[in-house]
């Protein structure tokens, strides 16, 4: 057909999945396509679904892609151009008209509207490259986080305008009011490194510049500018009878939890310097900025440089990024991969492992060699092997491994526009799909993703060879903002029933949200304990109120280096506290207010034989030698009584010990106590107070004490 153009019309199209439906559209084309005004559009529509070409075309959308398919037949006039005119000509007016008609002044539900007319077009332009193979890989991901840029860069504009107009900001610029206005959109991840999936949400970050802006309520700029970041929000995510946009996600702003929407960039480079995990200096790797001050934006991430970026090899660092490596399950070949449900982004052999390998390894090496900086990954893997960090056939193989999940992933996505990775679990989906991405069925898909998932499993594993294993049940990763499914998974099979929870808790701690976890080399300790900590706490009855007990008791303590080192090295002190905060609720409590009685537990003592009232009273006056006053009397003897209280619950606890004989135990820890205390207060009464000639004072045991039953 020679109306058709010329890469389409020679393209080599699947077939259709759904033959019945194919011919369903199909008849219904001609009707879908009366209403184009214009005559040679309309006289090519009708005879697109008669020549061979044309049809082979439709029947390849109308039959595998039900969003495509809407596309299409939403926008027929758009549609045309797009057949006729090739997916180049199509993409690149599309982008034209958005600037020409938002780019000066607008209001905002047109601006909506514009830009998801706008989204539908460029994703069935894009689409169609991609699946004639008229685009590689790069032009598909490109041209996806080119439109996101042009998107952004049009609602800021837009909102910068409105507060202006609102007299919350005075703009130095009014004809391009992002220009040095101090606000800036940072995009991370696939945006960041342009290399966006074709249903992707979009990752960002808002930052303004307080010492930049200009404004008649400096003690509001924060409000202002969280308004300002939920209206751009609003304008990509917002579904409406056009659709939406992208959806954005500002999870990976520092501590989501508990920061704004916005932040000043002040509050964001003190975070990272003092606080910034070794996750976060690896998404930096991909950020940039996309919208609104982009000077701004970029004199920001140059002030983060040394942050992310480090001179001297940080083997502590390295050893945390092993460990975090180390709690993913990786295989050494030759395992099982179920294909059915199987997810190509996290799941073995993935996308993300990928990204991680050559991440690991800009971390590690990049700071004493920029070249090695490449936010995208395929430019990341050819400059590892350049430099000789990797060899060149590796490179090869994750790079050749990266295109073809990447294909799967748009594939998937195109079906929908559903933001997934993971294969269909049933049969009859799973065949078509794999029809669908050009394969003659499942199993020769399966063959080929196999090889692929395969081989990039064994550089991972092989990556990290020489590190020690950290055993654990599975897959217990903690980076990012969002909960791994692996690891819930995990979660759920030691006995956790709500694994979110414990997710959004461990994160918590990543984040330095206690005093306990704010030092870098606390949260590296903790790493490498997570997997024991974990099962530690799945061994007693009920794991999620044991955990959150921790978590309590974690929140309360003043540092955690020395905590998680004894840990570390006294893993039997970790069943102990478990044990604690799963088996006795009061004793936790204790515990959780004075810390400081762990160290009771690592006495050689505390194990052996309980000891009776003349080892007491022996031991107790040997501390109270060191009592300089009355307090320190007090104190001493409380400090005592408490770690004597724990020794006898621990034992209780694990048995060493029957309900009767622990009363009477605690009856001697009392009796000791009070019979040291009783000279001293008699002591400090007769320096206050005088003393009474021949008189003398005794305690009269009463109850459970006098019984010697005490609880």
């Amino acid at each position: 057909m020679k109306d058709l153009h010329r890469g389409f019309a020679s393209a080599s199209w699947p077939l259709p999945a759904d033959s019945a439906r194919a011919e369903r559209e199909l008849d219904d084309w001609s009707e879908t396509t009366a209403e184009i005004d214009d005559r040679s559009r309309k006289a090519f529509a009708r005879r697109l679904a008669t020549t061979k070409a044309g049809k082979r075309l439709l029947a390849a959308i109308f039959g595998n892609s039900p969003f495509l398919a809407h596309c299409l037949t939403r926008d027929p006039g758009f549609a045309v151009d797009l057949l006729r005119d090739g997916p180049d000509a199509a993409f690149t007016q599309t982008m034209r008209d958005i600037g020409a008609h938002f780019g000066g002044p607008t209001d905002t539900p047109a601006l909506m509207t514009g830009l998801r007319v706008a989204k539908r077009r460029v994703a069935l332009a894009i689409a169609l490259a991609d699946i004639a193979g008229l685009w590689p890989l790069e032009r598909v991901t490109g041209a996806l986080s080119d439109f996101a840029e042009a998107a952004l860069n049009l609602a800021v504009r837009r909102l910068l305008r409105e507060a202006a107009a609102n007299k919350a900001l005075r703009l130095p610029a009014s004809a391009q009011p992002e220009r040095h206005s101090g606000f800036t959109i940072i995009a991370m991840g696939k945006l960041g490194a342009r290399e966006l999936n074709y249903s992707s949400d979009i990752d960002l970050i808002a930052l303004y510049d307080s010492e930049k802006i200009v404004g008649d309520d400096p003690d509001n700029l924060q409000q202002t500018f969280v308004r300002l970041t939920r209206g751009l929000a609003k304008i990509l995510d917002e579904r409406t009878l056009d659709g939406y946009v992208f959806r954005t996600d500002f999870r990976l702003r520092p501590d989501p939890a508990s920061t704004p929407l916005a932040l000043s960039m002040i509050a964001a480079e003190t975070y990272y310097e003092s606080l910034g995990q070794n996750w976060e200096r690896a998404a930096m790797i991909k950020a940039r900025p996309i919208a609104g001050d982009i000077a701004a934006g970029a004199a920001f991430l140059d002030r983060l440089r040394p942050y992310v970026w480090r001179k001297h090899l940080d083997f502590a660092a390295i050893q945390d990024i092993h460990s975090i490596k180390r709690q993913i399950n990786a295989h050494r070949g030759g395992g099982t991969v179920a294909l059915a449900g199987h997810n190509i982004k996290i799941g073995r052999g993935g996308i993300r492992e990928i990204e991680f390998f050559a991440q690991t390894q800009q971390l590690i090496w990049g700071g004493r060699n920029p070249t090695l900086r490449a936010a995208n990954t395929c430019g990341a893997l050819a400059a590892l092997a350049e430099a000789g960090r990797i060899t060149p056939d590796i490179a090869q193989v994750l790079t050749r491994a990266y295109g073809f999940l990447r294909r799967v992933e748009h594939r998937l996505q195109m079906i929908d526009d559903k933001q997934t990775q993971t294969l269909p679990a049933d049969a009859v989906e799973m065949e078509a799909f794999a029809v669908f991405l050009g394969f003659k069925g499942a199993a020769d898909f399966g063959e080929a993703l196999l090889g692929e998932l395969r081989a990039v499993e064994k550089c991972y594993a092989d990556l990290f060879e020489e590190s020690p294993a950290l055993s654990g049940p599975g897959n217990l990763v903690f980076t990012g903002t969002e909960d791994d499914p692996a690891t819930l998974e995990t979660l759920a099979g030691i006995g956790y029933g709500e694994g979110p929870t414990i997710a959004g808790a461990v994160r918590g701690w990543h984040h330095g949200r206690y005093r306990a976890t704010r030092s870098v080399r606390a949260r590296e300790i903790l790493t490498e304990l997570m997997p024991a900590l974990l099962q530690a706490f799945a061994k007693t009855p009920e794991p999620d109120a044991a955990f959150i007990r921790f978590d309590r008791f974690l929140s309360r303590l003043p540092a955690g280096v020395q905590l998680f080192s004894l840990f570390h090295s006294n893993p039997g002190l970790l069943d102990v506290v478990a044990e604690i905060m799963g088996l006795a609720p009061r004793l936790a409590e204790v515990l959780s207010a004075r810390p400081q009685m762990l160290d009771a537990v690592l006495a050689p003592d505390f194990f052996g034989p309980l000891p009776g009232r003349t080892a007491l009273d022996a031991d107790l006056a040997q501390l109270l030698s060191q009592a300089r006053d009355f307090e320190d009397v007090i104190e001493i003897v409380r400090r005592w009584k408490n770690e004597r209280e724990l020794q006898i619950g621990v034992h209780l606890l694990r048995g060493r010990t029957g309900i009767e004989a622990a009363g009477a135990h605690l009856a001697d820890v009392a009796e000791s106590a009070i019979a040291a205390l009783l000279p001293a207060v008699e002591t400090e009464f007769g320096r206050q107070h005088g003393q009474v000639p021949g008189a003398a004072f005794a305690v009269v045991a009463l109850g459970k004490l006098g019984g010697r039953e005490m609880t």
